[in-house]
């Protein structure tokens, strides 16, 4: 029997045990592994410390491990990347991280200031110095400015977590006044309605939290009075996602709004009166916001909509605009359509200014940057900006006080350049990376091929240009929550992290795939891997695998897959599914255990990515694709490295440490590698993402073969 009949046997007879499992799915108490799901206990740490030294061993005692950690820390610690931030009152706001702020400094400047080659930054916290002072272990999630410009709420996380603390900086003294607003640690939003008045969802006590583990009470809070005064103003329900307050402020006044997250991918959303009442907004379920302006509320759609009393049907992905405070002041509701993409064609970034709406808009997942203005009779006009194309474009920010916008560009092979806008002309860049490698010896293509039921499917492919056969080679997906993965210069954590020395220029080529579940042709794309549908995404991912092996540019003893999150959960299945495709897996801070994964965590609100098990029918169909209920002592799997972090509220460490530990009882090459804090990934400094992916490439390369004489 040929290796492909046997897997094919192997996984009938898989198909007909996942089943029976299904019917009747035991607690996961009553998993033997079980007790590694106690996250900080004294017998689970011991085993994570255990894991770690033994991966730690292996990996960091290559000679390659230092050199990659290096390169890809440098190009982190660079001081030219370019400082993005949120732009205010002719203000840019900015975060950043360096070998000399490992935590991290906030500071802001003017845009006139900005503009310049070094701009004069006026540091306004220095998280390295409060972690000294205060012998913590804080990570930057936000901070938020009041309209008098003097306060900020500030959101600060022990060890890089969703749950976070909230205290009020003074801007004029750098400090954290008493009787400041302030919150403790939780899963929580806070935002400004005016300079004394707080719109906050937090953790109020019992109850007051969903089944997702989020919010669900929205309670307006006055300064100089204790939360336990707070006025409730929203409840969702407890089977919600979250309630959540959102505020947008400009020349047109102040809009404040409760988003009640119904599931993951609808919402309600309600405008706070000036008597405190909430009015529901006359908008779908399917709407998401993007931003304001001029009194417009400005979303895009993930399903058709026909308003009521509306003569058309606006198409699901489309741009929409809604004057919500002539609607708040008695005007009947009105919409219009800025922008409505094609087939192949999406509405990325959107960012909403005093004058305009920018959006980037991708077709054929490369992307461009349109505006959107009204005239002088209110009819909204759209043109398309200058920019580079071939490449990804984003819309970063648009000042609600003024004319000034930014956007970037990048590409696989083009550094990212910042662009200003200032409403008028053409953008103009005014700040660029300097090239982190030669991208002279590299080439990035576009190729397509057919899945399983016939859908032609894109990915990326970056490679030395004198390339001749197999070379080993690494398949990045996600495929997942609409997200739709674009052109990037190796610079987001999340996704294969600054490759040029550590694997690109050692003869080794990266693919990156745009599977259903993402956002690459909108809605529609990512609809069609929801639920009943997502062994589609597995089987995209498994015919781009195939396709590189039938174009010769690597043979499965050559191939490694990696992915994070729910690419966690996509590289697993397709271990699973087609371990004859793979020669290796870095699997990073996965869910995995799909019929138990709504216990832990904000797991609850992906069911409407993934469906809920608990209902008989989905549970059966969520069982012939999980790992963990699919992995077999009887089969050859690829080696696998898993990473996590012990600090991530969010999937949590649990699934990876239980398939490490099943697939070892099963006598499978594993290693497992597990990082303190960091939360969601992919690591709260940028030592720490330097570290994740030195371990993941000295992997592959010792799985693969790459040769550092290949250069």
């Amino acid at each position: 029997m040929s290796v492909r009949a046997a897997v094919a046997v192997g996984a009938l007879m898989g198909a007909l045990w996942t089943i029976a499992l299904a019917a009747s799915l035991p607690p996961l108490s009553a998993d033997p592994l079980s007790w590694l799901a106690d996250i900080h206990g004294e017998r689970a740490l011991q085993w994570v410390t255990a894991h770690d030294e033994k991966s730690e061993a292996l990996l960091k005692s290559d000679p390659a491990y230092q050199k990659d950690h290096d390169s890809i820390l440098a190009a982190l610690d660079s001081s030219d990347r370019l400082p993005l931030g949120r732009v205010d009152h002719g203000m840019i706001y900015n975060f950043w991280q360096d070998k000399d702020h490992v935590r991290g400094i906030w500071r802001r400047t003017t845009l006139a200031g900005f503009r310049k080659p070094n701009p004069e930054w006026d540091v306004l916290l220095d998280v390295d110095k409060l972690d000294a002072g205060e012998r913590a272990d804080y990570v930057w999630q936000g901070g938020d400015c009041a309209p008098d410009g003097e306060h900020c709420l500030v959101l600060l996380s022990p060890g890089g977590g969703d749950a976070t603390t909230v205290r009020e900086l003074d801007l004029r003294t750098k400090s954290f006044p008493a009787g400041g607003f302030a919150l403790p640690l939780s899963k929580l939003t806070a935002t400004y309605v005016d300079s004394d008045t707080v719109l906050v969802a937090a953790d109020f006590g019992p109850a007051s939290m969903t089944t997702s583990s989020y919010p669900r009470v929205v309670k307006l809070w006055r300064r100089g009075e204790p939360l336990s005064a707070a006025r409730t103003i929203y409840e969702a329900k407890t089977s919600d996602v979250a309630a959540r307050p959102v505020v947008y402020r400009g020349p047109y006044g102040t809009i404040a709004l409760v988003q009640r997250g119904v599931t993951f991918f609808t919402n309600e959303y309600y405008a706070l009166r000036p008597d405190g009442l909430v009015r529901k907004l006359p908008l779908p379920l399917g709407a998401e916001l993007q931003g304001a302006t001029q009194g417009d509320l400005i979303f895009t759609l993930r399903d058709s909509w026909m308003p009521v009393g509306a003569r058309r049907i606006f198409p699901a992905g489309s741009l929409i605009a809604f004057p919500v405070s002539a609607f708040l002041s008695g005007k009947k509701p009105r919409f219009a359509l800025l922008a409505s993409p094609g087939p192949r064609s999406t509405i990325d970034s959107v960012s909403a200014g005093r004058d305009a709406v920018y959006a980037a808009i991708f077709t054929n997942v490369t992307g461009a940057i349109e505006s959107f203005r009204p005239d002088a009779k209110g009819v909204w006009q759209a043109a398309k900006l200058a920019l580079p194309s071939g490449g990804s474009t984003a819309s970063v920010a648009a000042d609600d006080w003024s004319a000034d916008a930014q956007f970037t560009y990048e590409s696989f092979l083009t550094p990212p350049t910042l662009y200003d806008y200032e409403g008028e002309e053409a953008p103009v860049p005014i700040k660029s990376q300097h090239a982190l490698f030669d991208a002279s010896r590299l080439v990035s293509e576009q190729l397509w091929t057919k899945s399983k039921d016939g859908t032609r499917i894109p990915y990326f492919l970056v490679r030395q240009k004198n390339a001749r056969g197999p070379e080993p080679t690494l398949l990045w997906g996600y495929g997942g929550f609409e997200i739709a993965i674009t052109p990037y210069y190796w610079n987001d954590g999340h996704r294969p992290l600054y490759p040029a020395e550590s694997w690109l220029l050692k003869g080794g080529a990266i693919a990156i795939a745009n599977l259903r579940g993402g956002g690459e042709f909108g809605p529609k794309w990512h609809q069609a891997a929801l639920k009943f549908n997502r062994q589609r995404a597995y089987d995209d991912f498994e015919a781009i695998a195939s396709d590189l092996e039938k174009r010769g540019v690597a043979t499965p003893q050559m191939l490694g897959i990696v992915g994070a999150s729910n690419g966690g959960l996509l590289v697993t299945a397709a271990m699973t599914q087609r371990p004859d495709l793979f020669r290796a897996v870095v699997c990073q801070r996965p869910l995995i255990d799909m019929l138990h994964y709504t216990e832990f965590g904000a797991g609850a609100s992906w069911e409407g990515e993934y469906g809920d098990p608990a209902d008989p029918r989905m549970r059966a169909y969520i069982a012939k694709y999980s790992p963990y209920q699919n992995v077999r002592p009887d089969t050859k799997y690829p080696d696998v490295l898993f990473i996590t972090e012990t600090s991530d509220d969010r999937v949590t460490p649990v699934w990876a440490r239980m398939m490490a530990a099943k697939m070892e009882s099963q006598g499978h090459n594993v290693l497992f590698h597990e990082a303190r804090e960091g939360g969601h990934g992919p690591g709260s400094t940028n030592q720490a993402q330097a570290e994740m992916w030195a371990l993941s490439y000295v992997f592959f390369a010792k799985e693969l073969g790459l040769s550092a004489g290949l250069n």
